[in-house]
């Protein structure tokens, strides 16, 4: 079923295929859906693409504020510990 999240996961998926541009354009496309605005794992996708393109400080931004969304204590750590990664 077609989805807002099966959608970040398509976008997931392309970025690892076809590097983390592609994916930055993909999941750029449905930040604005309202089923994403307060999932944590949205901006921590975004982190991810744009620490693999090299924009160390608009991804330390993103895990920063995927961690600040989370309520996984372990996965709000890990998430400040990839923003750290970043300087």
């Amino acid at each position: 079923m077609p989805s807002p999240v099966v959608d970040l996961n398509r976008a997931i998926a392309h970025s690892m295929a076809f590097g983390p541009e592609a994916g930055l354009r993909l999941v750029d496309e449905i930040a604005d859906d309202a089923a994403l605005r307060n999932y944590a794992p949205l901006p921590a996708a975004r982190g991810d693409f744009l620490f693999r393109a090299g924009r160390l400080a608009e991804a330390r931004s993103e895990f920063e504020a995927a961690a600040k969304l989370t309520r996984n204590v372990r996965e709000a750590a890990f998430l400040l510990a990839r923003a750290d990664a970043c300087d």
